[in-house]
């Protein structure tokens, strides 16, 4: 009997324990969780301990390869989110009961918002408002952070570009980030939510999609140097992005959701180098020296070695309206946050043809 006794009383301490660890455990819900962005935020905040929901559209095919690659897959609960529908979106917050929301998910591809602007401006703009309006009818909790972007910028009215900056967007996707990062400052200011934006600047790294121009380069010179590949089709060489790692970047999403009083921070390095100049180096990640070749407004990459064209210009890739330069001042969150990064633009560079080049030789070539 009293050997019953104590098991009971083991047992009911053990739930009592569970249910405290439970409590105390912080639970983060993200967006887009399939994208690069969020598969390394689901890698940092659960090595942070957390409870991570992962929110992804329903398809035919989810494609959860960046999660596989960083090994979390398995770690995270994935739930069915989208941000055209509104009860759809209230149901999973009260189901999972986030401590966090990290609103990662978008159409983020800049060229495609050109070709279906009315889409993009209803989950990259409206679909934050449903988010925002949840979480006001919830009486302000969870805390908010919202993933604006450099592209609000657009026509830089002056350079480098913080946080008191004019916004001047040259897409239909900048335009509909812009709406969402104001409507997100208006919900803090008008609601007393904890919401805040990242304006982050480009960052990459080995997980970054291959239409992006970044990867669209790393691979494509990871593919020249099998043998799988001749030439790479490359847009405006003269473009100029602050471009950092992805890496770096998440760890910035979680510092400001950790701040006493929310607030919106710029996200970027400090320098900026063209398109002109990523090839270049991943280039040389290969073995390959180029020398350009300019022919009246026609541009050529050409391997010094062989003399075979391997990059090549075309018009098409070209944006209706460019915008040409980009450089981030990240000094607000270098003071506040006491954030810095890590990997310089040389590193992520090579990182990123690295990763290709192992990619391509296996064959292993997922996004």
């Amino acid at each position: 009997m009293v050997d019953t006794i104590n098991l009971w009383s083991d047992l009911y301490i053990l739930l009592s324990l569970f249910n405290y660890f439970n409590f105390m455990t912080k639970k983060a819900l993200i967006t887009g969780i399939t994208g690069q962005d969020g598969a390394y935020l689901s890698n940092f905040l659960l090595k942070k301990g957390y409870k991570v929901y992962g929110a992804v559209r329903r398809t035919s095919s989810i494609n959860t390869a960046r999660l596989s690659d960083l090994g979390v897959l398995d770690k995270i609960e994935l739930v069915t989110l989208d941000l055209s529908e509104i009860t759809n979106i209230q149901r999973v917050i009260e189901k999972t009961e986030p401590d966090e929301i990290y609103n990662l998910a978008a159409q983020s591809f800049v060229q495609t918002s050109y070709e279906q602007p009315i889409y993009t401006s209803d989950i990259d703009g409206i679909g934050v408002t449903r988010i925002l309006e949840i979480i006001r009818n919830m009486g302000g909790s969870p805390k908010f952070y919202q993933a604006s972007t450099s592209e609000m910028f657009g026509k830089a009215q002056e350079s480098p570009q913080n946080e008191k900056t004019p916004f001047y967007p040259r897409s239909p996707y900048g335009v509909a980030k812009l709406y969402s990062h104001w409507m997100t400052i208006n919900y803090r200011e008008s609601w007393d939510i904890h919401a805040c934006s990242g304006i982050l600047f480009n960052h990459e790294s080995p997980l970054r999609g291959s239409e992006f121009v970044t990867r669209k380069i790393s691979l494509g010179m990871a593919e020249i140097k099998n043998g799988k590949k001749d030439t790479i089709n490359l847009g405006n060489l003269s473009a100029e992005r602050d471009w950092g790692f992805a890496g770096d970047y998440v760890e910035a999403m979680w510092l400001m959701l950790q701040q006493k009083e929310p607030d919106d921070y710029v996200i970027a390095t400090g320098q900026t180098h063209s398109v002109r100049n990523f090839t270049e180096l991943a280039a040389k990640a290969v073995g390959i020296d180029i020398e350009w070749d300019i022919n009246g407004l026609a541009e050529r990459g050409i391997c010094k070695k062989t003399g075979k064209i391997i990059i090549s210009v075309d018009s098409s890739f070209n944006r209706p309206a460019e915008t040409e330069h980009l450089l981030g001042d990240a000094s607000k969150a270098e003071r506040e946050l006491n954030w810095k990064p890590t990997v310089n633009f040389e590193s992520l560079v090579e990182m990123m043809v690295d990763h290709d080049l192992k990619r391509v030789e296996k064959g292993l070539v997922w996004f």
